[in-house]
């Protein structure tokens, strides 16, 4: 096999659903969509957003779960109902009341997502995004995308974190190489200008123990620096046999000389390991891990350091930089014992494999803001960098059922370097007249790519330049009701490479969408919905028609159409909730076999529905300091291939979660709370079945953590 095979298998199907051992594929390792390239741009650091008459940090907007904000869709403090595009918003009070343990959790309850596509798996975020995977193509932190090259993907904890933001639709202007459905944005946990001290146990099945802290505040009285520290450790297996170890440090420090100038450094050291194979079988109703837990591991070490500056000229002008660097060291053995029960005395084969990257990026912005006789001006001006080194590694082998305990670590003989240099620039404006919103911008970038076969010593190079555009239009009437519509365009730069040995060009998006936003003053409740069209095309496609090797073209599109609604209300006797229903229609239009043109994509449901519902008793009633909440997911079939050929079982699940503050009724016990969670109750571990290879997903889990704040 050659070694540009060895980088197909080694990219597409070690990354997609399989990897050639010999004559067998064996499935593992499904995040679904081949690895993209990196892209860049920063989040705003604003403190205050102006709305009505009040004023709103983003801590007081963390602490309801009808936010009133995003410091993600325009990079500006531009209000959500004020804003032409579909965005939801989790605070962290909603993950704390839904006791979310990862990033999966805390969408699931959005308008416009889909999980599960590949059943249980704790490596990867696997989040669909109005049909289209974001798992490597929009994955951001803190403005800045997580990259992925070729397999290793930086993952995040979400105690480090204080929201999550799902921008929906095309967002390249603001964002660079993006999924053309959106991005999850991840806001982390930064110094806050009050003191606050926070340490938490977690207990739950399956063996899952966890020990965490948050604590920061000022550096002494009337400082001008603030800082904060939050660190984990966790050890548990999770369904299946699957690791779910971590241990992580997240400090972070503040200095603000003046009022108008503002600086945040802050750093991450994280140490997972979990299972480098998350495929599994059933066998006389048994659940198996396909790998071995005894031999199988992915063992990932990340680091990132950044900084965040902000400085107000007046006048309306301000500058703001935002920089970081990541460093990931990725370290993976896997087998597969498919042959356990049908033919037992049959070798397993194994494999191994290695991913080393390092990312550097840098977003500078100018922000103006300025009036023209009755319109109020905002525009933004950015120049961002990023530059990605990956070095990846992957060898085979072999071994007998009964030396599973002493089977070496195959030997690495597959040696792929890529390289990927971005420069973007862009502009935005944003203009208020009366009551009406215009947002326009306009972005282009310069790409360079490299691959190199390490073995072979030859390299595929490719230079391209890149145009997007957004452009929205909206009208805030007084009672709080906000029609919109929007149009914008996106890009995600391809890896793959074609019968002449060029790298393909970038995967290209666009989006019409119309909504409807309702979100009065000064009430706690907020209805969005939304219609759009959104089109993919040039997705890289595999084609075994041309000779020679392993190649691909620019040939597949699809297009989905839908309508998403999403409403939250917080009412005053303590009983909240938060509703969202998607429906999606997605058909391929394009494709290399022409049979299938009219079809839908495998594993994307028509309808999904999802209701939360929380209760908080008053402090004055008998369970005063009693939360009581529960929650229902239902998503309908979806088809097991792009042939159509079998559906996946729509299916419904229940969560339910209950927390007592023991300070409401005993002042000496303030802070102290006690929380227990499940989901999944019904304990379904349904088959979902994804372009030919099926899993599993994960079963009912119960968590119990005590937590005490002071």
């Amino acid at each position: 096999m050659t070694l540009f095979c060895n980088r197909f298998y080694a990219r597409r199907h070690l990354l997609g659903s399989t990897v050639l051992v010999g004559a067998m594929a064996a499935a593992i390792m499904p995040i679904g969509a081949v690895a993209q390239d990196a892209a860049s741009d920063a989040t705003t650091l604003e403190p205050i957003i102006l709305r009505g008459s009040g004023t709103q940090t983003i801590s007081e907007d963390n602490d309801t779960i009808v936010p009133e904000r995003s410091v993600s869709a325009l990079k500006t403090d531009t209000p959500l109902v004020e804003t032409p595009r579909s965005v939801s918003v989790i605070t962290r009070k909603e993950m704390e009341q839904r006791a979310v343990t990862d990033i999966i959790q805390a969408t699931r309850y959005s308008s416009g997502v889909s999980t599960g596509g590949f059943g249980y798996d704790p490596r990867f975020d696997q989040i669909y995004i109005r049909g289209v995977e974001t798992t490597t193509s929009g994955d951001f932190r803190d403005g800045l995308r997580q990259p992925v090259m070729t397999y290793g993907t930086f993952t995040t904890e979400i105690y480090t974190l204080d929201r999550v933001e799902v921008l929906k639709g095309p967002v390249s202007v603001m964002y660079g190489a993006a999924s053309a459905a959106g991005i999850v944005n991840k806001i982390s946990k930064l110094p806050l200008q009050e003191a606050h001290h926070e340490v938490e146990l977690q207990y739950g099945t399956v063996g899952r123990k966890q020990a965490a802290f948050d604590v920061g505040g000022p550096i002494g009285e009337g400082s001008d620096m603030f800082y904060r520290v939050v660190g984990l450790v966790r050890e548990g297996e999770t369904n299946y046999d699957i690791q779910d170890d971590r241990y992580l440090l997240q400090p972070s420090f503040t200095w603000e000389p003046t009022d108008s100038t503002k600086i945040t450094i802050y750093g991450l050291a994280q140490d997972t390991e979990t299972a480098a194979s998350a495929w599994t079988f059933k066998n006389d109703g048994q659940i198996y891990l396909v790998s071995d837990p005894d031999y199988d591991y992915q063992k990932i070490r990340q680091y990132q350091l950044g900084y965040k500056l902000e400085h107000d000229f007046g006048n309306g002008l301000t500058f703001r930089q935002n920089a970081r660097v990541s460093d990931l060291d990725l370290k993976a053995r896997y087998l597969n014992r498919m042959t356990m029960f049908s033919a037992p005395a049959d070798p397993w084969s194994t494999a191994a494999v290695t991913d080393k990257m390092r990312a550097y990026q840098i977003d500078n912005q100018l922000q103006a803001k300025f009036e023209t006789g009755s319109i109020s001006h905002t525009i933004l001006a950015g120049l961002d960098y990023t530059a990605v080194n990956s070095d990846f590694a992957v060898g085979y082998g072999s071994t007998s059922p009964g030396n599973v305990g002493g089977a070496p670590t195959p030997a690495l003989t597959g040696f792929t370097g890529n390289n990927l240099r971005q420069t973007g620039l862009y502009a935005q404006e944003q203009a208020e007249i009366g009551n009406w919103r215009f947002v326009g911008g306009l972005r282009y970038d310069w790409l360079d790519q490299t691959t190199t076969d390490k073995v072979g010593g030859t390299s595929d190079e490719r230079e391209d330049g890149a145009l997007s555009g957004q452009v929205g239009l909206l009208y805030l009437f007084d009672n709080g009701i906000a029609p919109y519509v929007s149009y914008g365009t996106s890009f995600v730069p391809s890896t793959e490479l074609s019968a002449s040995g060029a790298v393909l060009e970038p995967t290209v998006g666009r989006q019409i969408e119309a909504g409807i936003k309702y979100q009065p003053d000064g009430e706690n409740f907020s209805l969005s919905s939304a219609v759009y069209r959104l089109v993919e095309t040039g997705k890289p496609q595999y084609d075994p028609a041309l000779p020679g090797g392993l190649y691909y073209q620019n040939s597949g599109e699809n297009t989905f159409t839908g309508f998403e609604i999403e409403g939250r209300k917080a009412f005053d006797n303590g009983i909240s909730l938060i509703a969202a229903y998607t429906y999606a229609h997605g058909e391929i239009t394009g494709h290399l076999d022409r049979s299938i043109v009219g079809n839908t994509p495998t594993t994307t449901p028509r309808h999904v529905a999802s209701l939360w519902v929380n209760y908080d008793a008053p402090e004055d009633v008998a369970i005063g300091g009693l939360s009581i909440g529960g929650g229902v997911r239902a998503t309908s079939k979806s088809f097991t291939d792009n042939y159509n050929t079998a559906r996946n079982a729509g299916v419904v699940y229940f969560d339910a979660s209950i927390a007592y503050d023991f300070g409401v009724k005993s002042p000496d016990l303030k802070g102290l709370s006690l929380s227990v969670s499940a989901t999944n109750l019904a304990n379904l571990e349904e088959q979902v079945c994804n372009d030919g290879y099926c899993y599993f997903g994960q079963g009912r889990t119960v968590l119990g953590s005590l937590k005490y704040k002071w």
